[in-house]
Formats: structure tokens, sequence, C-alpha cells
């Protein structure tokens, strides 16, 4: 049964530097059919949480250049669904901008805050997941982040490490950010380390509790003028006061400094699918470990290479081991999977050097 006071927040804001050349300034990632499905990664967020909750409970927030890209990837919402953020400031004056908007909705707003851009695999049991941290954020004031069971040692993540519980919720211990190889061999060995997802769940008047407490600056720029959320004056006082929060992530700001922070462990088949070299491991593969989207690709002797071709053009690729090769028509990126992590300062580069109208 759907609780009234259940609320969803995808975040949306992002540019997916790291998926360029296809994820741009004008159209990051969000808004592309990334995994070829046919839907936008946003779309297929959106359509995985009505499994949770109705549209009219779900709100996105990005930038403000995206807003008319959002009602066309999701014309069910309204515009006072869409938060848009003035100016990039990372994700703990994001969120707070939302509990502040959803806390004058309901005072008993609970909520979910998830990545825009994430692929789950089961979804059933994520929405499993999410429910059991609504119901414990009801009845608690606790933060509840969802950690991912790690099958892998894997340095891109950030680790969670927890402790004791009930009922499925654990305390959570410490935050790590990206950890060595050898300390990530360690936190797998040890068997209480999670990987951290970016999936929060918690009440608006708690996270917003929190941030007096540990980030109060954010709140008492967005907290000045409450009476003005969800109504005409909303974006006019978000503009002006916004830019001036600082930038820092929620992880930062709040996560790693409060004390009523819990996770839940999950198994539902996750992935960020935050660069090139993750999303070749979430496609399907030919017998040689190729991923391939495009019409007419012809491959010899290559391997475990991910290859990306719009349009109608023929691509014949041979000899190549290990790649990522990316041609969105106006752009084309052959690189090395092993040094996928150049990909976002080659973006610089070439903004540097050709201008802002090939990123």
């Amino acid at each position: 049964m759907q609780d009234q006071h259940t609320y969803v927040a995808i975040m949306a804001g992002g540019v997916g530097s790291r998926f360029w050349p296809a994820s741009r300034e004008e159209r990051p990632k969000q808004f592309l059919d990334i995994l070829g499905t046919g839907k936008s990664l946003l779309r297929l967020t959106f359509e995985r949480f009505l499994r949770l909750t109705s549209a009219d409970r779900i709100f996105i927030v990005t930038n403000a250049q995206y807003k008319a890209q959002v009602l066309e990837h999701l014309p069910e919402l309204t515009e006072n669904q869409i938060l848009c953020e003035p100016s990039r400031n990372n994700t703990a004056p994001c969120i707070a901008y939302t509990a502040f908007k959803l806390q004058q909705l309901d005072p008993e707003a609970n909520l979910v805050i998830a990545p825009s851009d994430a692929l789950i695999n089961n979804e059933p049991l994520f929405v499993d997941n999410i429910r059991k941290a609504l119901s414990f954020t009801a009845a608690n004031d606790a933060l509840v982040t969802l950690g991912i069971a790690p099958d892998s040692p894997h340095t891109g993540y950030g680790y969670i490490q927890f402790g004791d519980g009930g009922d499925g919720v654990y305390p959570v211990k410490r935050f790590t950010e990206k950890p060595e190889l050898q300390v990530a061999r360690e936190f797998l060995a040890s068997g209480d380390y999670l990987w951290n997802a970016g999936i929060f769940v918690w009440r608006a008047a708690t996270v917003l509790a929190a941030f007096n407490t540990h980030a109060p600056e954010i709140t008492a720029l967005l907290g000045q003028n409450l009476a003005c959320y969800n109504t005409a004056d909303e974006q006019a006082f978000i503009d002006e006061v916004y830019p001036q929060t600082p930038k820092i992530s929620v992880d930062y700001a709040i996560m790693e400094k409060a004390t009523n922070v819990f996770t839940i462990p999950a198994q539902f088949g996750w992935s960020d699918l935050g660069a090139w070299v993750s999303l070749h491991q979430e496609m399907k593969q030919d017998e040689d470990g190729n991923a391939v989207q495009g019409k007419s690709i012809l491959l010899h002797d290559t391997h475990n290479t991910l290859v990306r071709i719009t349009g109608n053009k023929l691509a014949v690729i041979a000899g190549l081991d290990d790649y990522i090769i990316v041609d969105e028509g106006d752009v084309l990126l052959i690189c090395p999977k092993s040094r996928e992590q150049e990909i976002k300062m080659l973006r610089t580069q070439v903004e540097e050097v050709f201008g802002p109208e090939f990123v």
C-alpha cells in the first residue's frame, strides 16, 4: 500500500562528463538512451519509482537549463515537480532545497533521494529495500543510505562500514571515499563494508535537523523564506540564494558527521553507470567480449571493446583489444579502457582548443 507521506526526488542535474562525447552540456547522459532500451536513463528511473508511489509524488531536481528536457521525457509531471537549480553546487544544497520544498508541502514528508543514472537489475527487490527504509525512517529520526553488497574490490566507489543491528537495518560506523586497491580488498574480506550507492531515505524534518546541526550555513540561506516554496515566488528566491550555498556533497556536509546514520545492505544488482567501462560491463557482449551500439559495425580480431556508432556510418574495426570507441557524428573518441579516467580531462582540453560546441 502506498503511504500518503512518501515522496521521491530524482537528482538529474549532472553533465555526465565521463560519458563524453555522447553526454553533452546541452543533452547530458540522463536524457540519453545509453542502454539501448529505447528509453532514457531518467525515464527508466522514473518508471522504477512508479512501483513505489504515484507520478504526482515524484520530483526531479535538475539544472535550470534542463527543465524543458525533463518535461519532454516525463510529461506526467507538473512544473512544480521540477526543482531548477540556478548553479551546480553539488548534492548537499540540492538535497536541502528538496527537503525544504517537500516539508512545506507535507510536514510529515518521508522521502527517497536517488540519482537518475543508476542501473538496477532487480526492481521488485529494490522497491522492497526502499519500503523497508521508509518504514524505518517513518518511525525513527534516522538518515538511511542503501548500501550495495560488494562483489569485487572496486576502487571507484565510496564504502560504508556498518555495525550490528536488527531487522536488516544497521548503524553506520564510517564512510570511506574511493580507497586504494589493497584497502578495498581488505574491506571486501572483512564482510562489514558496503558500496555507497548514493540512494538516501529520510523524513524531510530529520534531514533538515541534520543540516541545522552540521551545515547550518545551507539551511540559513535556503530557510529564509519558507512561505515561497511551492508558489510562484519560489524560483526567484532560489535563483537569488542558491548560488550562495557552499559547493559540498551531502556525504561531507552531514552523512560523515551525523550519529543517526543507518544502512540497509542490498543485493538488487546495481551499477552507478559512472563511465564507459561500467556501461560495457552491463551491456550484452559477443563471444569476444565486445559490446556494440550501432547499425553497421564490422569487428575483426577485436576483443573486450565497447563500440557506439550513431547515425548510418559503417564502422570497420580491426586488431583492437580493451578499447572504448564512441562516434557521435561530430566527435569521435578512441581511448584504451585502462585510460578511461582521462576522458574528463580530454573533454576539458577539447573545449579549450576547439570551443564549447563539442562538449
